[in-house]
């Protein structure tokens, strides 16, 4: 007589069985890694952060008893030009030369042999961003207040118009720093080709002065640009209604502005579109 001694199964779970994360989990981890690796490296740290506030306590210091108008001192326009370009400083300048970064060190490449969502990748960027958008704009509303009387918006009006300014100029600066990643040929050359055109646009967009000393033709040059426009409605928020004398046009053309900021949301777009690589061109 023969016994058969049967052999215990292991049983596999089915593919369906197993929950993957989503593309938004992902991107929730993804984004918590960018932080991390941001605030790690204190060179990046200081600049994106010390560096706007120290320029805004200097230069404020020099135009605190200088008057622009009835009330209103040349250090509370340069606030709000300040808090301006903070927007376009964590979005474009920094997101630019981060994946230019990253596309010549070899990490773009690797991530894209990952079996990773490629939106998972942007939206990790995108959190990042918009944390470090909204850290910078509350320093500087901080240093505006304390040492410049700044007002604080109180009406709901005026914190709504914060809100989308700060996310259409955030999202046009956002994705022309990913489409500006993709011009500098080499890491060295990352720094220089995007921080110099965001010097450049910032000198004529009002950011330093008010907006009407600045001349003719660069005011025209400035308008095709987001700066000009996000520092126009930083400037209807922060500063008393009849600032807006001092706005070339005698207002504050909120309209043109959230009109300017969504053409070059969609504009910025299909640039990413046309000129993202996950490699570099030497690879």
């Amino acid at each position: 007589m023969t016994t058969t001694m049967s052999r215990p199964t292991t049983r596999i779970p089915a593919a369906s069985s197993v929950s993957l994360p989503g593309a938004w989990g992902l991107a929730l981890k993804r984004g918590g890694l960018e932080l991390r690796s941001f605030f790690r490296t204190k060179s990046q740290f200081i600049v994106i952060f010390s560096l706007p506030a120290i320029m805004l306590m200097l230069l404020g210091a020099m135009q605190i008893n200088k008057p622009a108008i009835a009330g209103i001192t040349g250090a509370q326009i340069l606030t709000a030009g300040m808090i301006g370009a903070g927007v376009m400083g964590t979005s474009f300048q920094n997101l630019g030369i981060n994946i230019a970064l990253e596309r010549h060190d070899g990490t773009l490449k690797r991530l894209y042999g990952m079996p990773l969502p490629r939106m998972a990748y942007f939206g990790g960027k995108v959190i990042q961003v918009l944390v470090c958008m909204v850290a910078e704009v509350a320093i500087l509303v901080t240093v505006g207040a304390l040492l410049f009387g700044i007002q604080v918006p109180t009406s709901l009006d005026r914190w709504l118009t914060f809100t989308w300014v700060l996310l259409l100029g955030g999202t046009a600066c956002a994705l022309l720093g990913i489409a500006a990643g993709s011009l500098p040929k080499s890491t060295r050359g990352a720094n220089a080709v995007i921080t110099l055109p965001f010097l450049i646009v910032q000198f004529c967009s009002g950011v330093f002065m008010p907006f009407s000393d600045v001349p003719g033709i660069l005011q025209f040059f400035a308008s095709l640009f987001p700066l000009k426009w996000i520092t126009q409605g930083m400037r209807s928020v922060f500063l008393p209604e009849h600032a807006a004398a001092l706005e070339p046009s005698g207002s504050w053309q909120l309209p043109m502005t959230a009109l300017v900021l969504g053409a070059w949301c969609v504009g910025a777009l299909l640039l990413c579109l046309k000129t993202f690589r996950w490699t570099a061109k030497d690879s």
